[in-house]
């Protein structure tokens, strides 16, 4: 297994290399209670082996500490066929991350009164509505609830394909037409009664993004967050042949490489494609904002709304997570809360975004493996106890 490339910033590199040398190889084993995992300090791995157990060919991290990325490393290789290793250039699918970008480029347009967190979204949606039935009589569906996962919008179980060689547009994956194969948008509950994560939720969100400003996702999010925030390895877009040179491939459970069938016609549930370090410098950007240091992107009032608990959750079924932020995950632990979203791509793609305001940590992890899910776990738990996070630690 390779170490590609390091690097630090600021004036602690000795200090900052001896850290990076115990995250390493000093990684737990995972103990899984109640839904729960826990680290298991008593038996520890070094990362390059648990790399290989897992079948995990590269990994890239980005590390935030004081509310800055404070160092990143590259590892292994990008396509198990050639040799070719991960660099800070290589570009990843961030899976299901990116609903939060889509959710800031929303909150954008509530900030700027285009529309409002809690009125009926059909009245804002042009050429498709979100289609009614019995639970939306007297109920109706607002952008709040797509955000937060309680419209009763389905996934949907079926995915995303569709015929071969053929790409969907937009509408008709929202209305499940062909070539689009997968079903169409369904209410399944009253909203408002019910918390079920939900894909096409957000692709929702995405059109009411386009009929709102006249403009696609990709255009929008590259104007209002990528260039402000310098993020000059990030795409809302299926991959050109350009950006396809430099993408991982994606690997299987064997850590066999796979072609990816990518995503396309929709982007705003797992779209993105970037880098750790791209995706810290928006992770900065929320934290800083949240403190009052800053405003790219959002105001610090919509940030705190923003990374609040609108939905109490069961960490023992939800993965760890406390709570539901505006298009967040939330771990909260006394005064500190932790923001966090991963994603997934199948056959073999996976990210994780962690972030707290409160104590200005965080990490960007992001892998082309699909047991990365649990690599990426582990490894949050020796980092969490190399910079004393207020979760996770031993």
């Amino acid at each position: 297994m390779k170490d590609n490339h390091v690097n630090i910033y600021g004036n602690q590199i000795e200090e900052v290399q001896e850290r990076i040398e115990r995250i390493e190889s000093s990684i737990p084993q995972a103990v899984f209670k109640e839904g729960i995992s826990s680290p298991n300090w008593e038996d520890k791995s070094e990362l390059h082996n648990l790399m290989k157990t897992y079948n995990i060919p590269g990994l890239s991290v980005a590390i935030i500490n004081d509310s800055k990325i404070e160092w990143e490393k590259c590892y292994g290789i990008a396509d198990s066929r050639e040799d070719k290793c991960i660099s800070f250039n290589t570009l990843f699918e961030a899976g299901s991350t990116s609903k939060t970008f889509t959710a800031v480029t929303a909150l954008q347009l509530v900030s700027n009164g285009l529309i409002d967190l809690d009125e009926e979204v059909n009245a804002k949606l042009k050429d498709w509505k979100i289609p009614e039935n019995d639970f939306t009589k007297d109920k109706k569906i607002t952008l709040r609830q797509l955000l937060t996962h309680t419209a009763g919008i389905n996934r949907p179980d079926s995915m995303f394909i569709s015929e071969k060689g053929k790409e969907p547009t937009l509408l008709q994956i929202l209305k499940g037409d062909s070539p689009a194969l997968n079903d169409p948008v369904e209410v399944c509950f009253e909203p408002g009664t019910d918390h079920q994560y939900s894909n096409l939720a957000y692709i929702i969100i995405e059109k009411l993004i386009r009929d709102i400003t006249g403009m696609s996702l990709s255009d929008y999010i590259r104007k209002e967050i990528f260039l402000p925030l310098e993020m000059r390895n990030s795409y809302f877009q299926h991959p050109s042949e350009e950006i396809s040179k430099r993408m991982i491939v994606h690997h299987d459970n064997e850590g066999n490489a796979t072609d990816s069938g990518f995503i396309s016609g929709a982007f705003g549930h797992g779209g993105l494609i970037s880098t750790p370090s791209d995706i810290a410098k928006f992770v900065v950007e929320l934290m800083k904002t949240h403190q009052g240091k800053s405003d790219k992107i959002l105001s610090q009032e919509i940030i705190k709304q923003m990374i609040s608990s609108e939905i109490v959750l069961d960490p023992s079924k939800m993965f760890g997570f406390t709570g539901q932020g505006l298009g967040v995950f939330l771990i909260e632990k006394d005064e500190d809360i932790f923001l966090v979203h991963p994603g997934t791509n199948v056959p073999g793609a996976v990210c994780m975004m962690i972030g707290s305001p409160t104590t200005g940590q965080g990490a960007v992890l992001m892998s082309n493996g699909i047991q990365a899910e649990l690599l990426h776990i582990l490894l949050l738990f020796s980092i969490a106890k190399e910079y004393d996070w207020p979760i996770w630690t031993q």
